[in-house]
């Protein structure tokens, strides 16, 4: 699944009457394509590249390669990229450790990164940076919507459970700013882990009225499976990472009634969401997943940005970016002083249309969300 410099114009550094073409703007994506969450970076990759092939972009290089989900590999990829290929904007990372591992060093050499994925807090509060933007959201934020959820909801006494890494740490934390009730137990479970016996155990014994869970990839799909066939019928809440598109279809029935929060979902209405799942589901012959959605965001973002300014020109390119002067799928959204999104964020509920799982809006949860950490950042 490596792909070593994927040129989207083949003229872009032809000769031209004599003289070379404009410099392409060099773009790497370093993504997840093999191994445990491939789904979840093929869906970023594909997203992304769908918004360039669309645009025409002639001016545009991207490089994409495989981080195997491992910080070391990410970080090597991210040094070649920089050092040998002389990338101008950095992107594609899905997991938190690995944004955490890239992101603080590539930002200071210079480099632009455009998260279409991980959102740690570390790096939206004091650890923000003026080239670092988020175009999905900070990590905390789908779980603040469960946990807003949960109290419309009624629920009053809810157990919680996400693994051990950054972004399970913020999903608790954004789910407790948020949840009104008590909790009934909290746990943190292995990263990657796919037996929960244990933790389905603790749920059944613990006098909880609703589970909220944030298990991304296939530590989701484990989870829902056994929970489903343990017989436990305590509601379960999550955010869009155990519901999306791609990750239904291997968990089917047992998910269905699921509600669950997204900035995104296939049936918002506006133009650019429309037209972006028509031409996704012609593409590539499957419906876009939330991963998908974001990627698609990320590359309009950054085409917006280029039609503006050179990414020579950090100043006013970084201005460009700021201004997200484009249609995004999700609707409107805006950057916080800290560059990460203010933007609605929906409830969500797993049903079936034919044969294909899948998530209809149902309500909002928070409106014109921010995220708590843009206070403290200092830019």
């Amino acid at each position: 699944m490596k792909t070593r410099n994927l040129l989207l114009a083949a003229c872009a550094a032809a000769l031209i009457a004599g003289s070379a073409a404009a410099e392409a703007v060099k773009v790497g994506m370093i993504t997840t394509l093999s191994g445990g969450g491939a789904s979840l970076g093929v869906a970023i990759r594909d997203g992304f590249m769908l918004a360039v092939k669309q645009a025409g972009a002639k001016d545009l290089e991207v490089i994409v390669e495989d981080d195997q989900r491992k910080p070391d590999i990410a970080v090597q990829l991210a040094d070649r990229m920089i050092q040998s290929d002389k990338v101008d904007i950095l992107t594609g990372i899905v997991w938190s450790n690995l944004a955490m591992a890239v992101v603080p060093a590539a930002t200071a050499q210079g480099k632009f990164y455009i998260s279409p994925n991980a959102g740690p807090s570390a790096l939206a509060g004091k650890g923000c940076h003026k080239n670092y933007f988020n175009a999905a959201w900070q990590n905390d934020n789908l779980h603040e919507a469960a946990g807003a959820y949960a109290n419309q909801a009624g629920y009053k006494k809810s157990f919680i459970m996400a693994p051990n890494y950054p972004a399970g740490v913020d999903a608790l934390n954004g789910y407790k700013r948020f949840y009104k009730g008590e909790l009934a137990g909290e746990v943190f479970t292995k990263l990657g882990q796919k037996d929960y016996a244990s933790e389905i155990a603790q749920i059944r014994a613990s006098g909880a009225d609703s589970v909220f869970f944030f298990l991304p990839g296939g530590m989701g799909i484990a989870f829902l499976k056994q929970y489903a066939q343990s017989g436990v019928d305590i509601p379960l809440i999550g955010p869009a990472f155990s519901f999306d598109q791609d990750i239904l279809q291997a968990v089917g029935d047992a998910a269905l009634g699921v509600r669950n929060t997204s900035q995104w979902n296939k049936d918002l209405d506006n133009p650019a969401n429309k037209a972006f799942v028509e031409a996704f589901v012609a593409e590539y012959g499957r419906l876009p997943s939330l991963y998908a959605s974001q990627g698609y965001d990320t590359a309009n973002l950054i085409l917006s940005a280029m039609a503006k300014a050179d990414v020579k020109d950090a100043d006013a390119f970084r201005a460009a970016l700021e201004a997200a002067d484009f249609d995004s799928v999700r609707g409107a959204f805006k950057f916080g002083p800290n560059h990460h999104p203010i933007q609605n964020i929906y409830v969500r509920e797993v049903i079936k249309e034919g044969d294909v799982y899948t998530n209809k809006t149902i309500g909002v949860a928070l409106e014109n969300h921010a995220d708590a950490y843009a206070k403290d950042c200092k830019m």
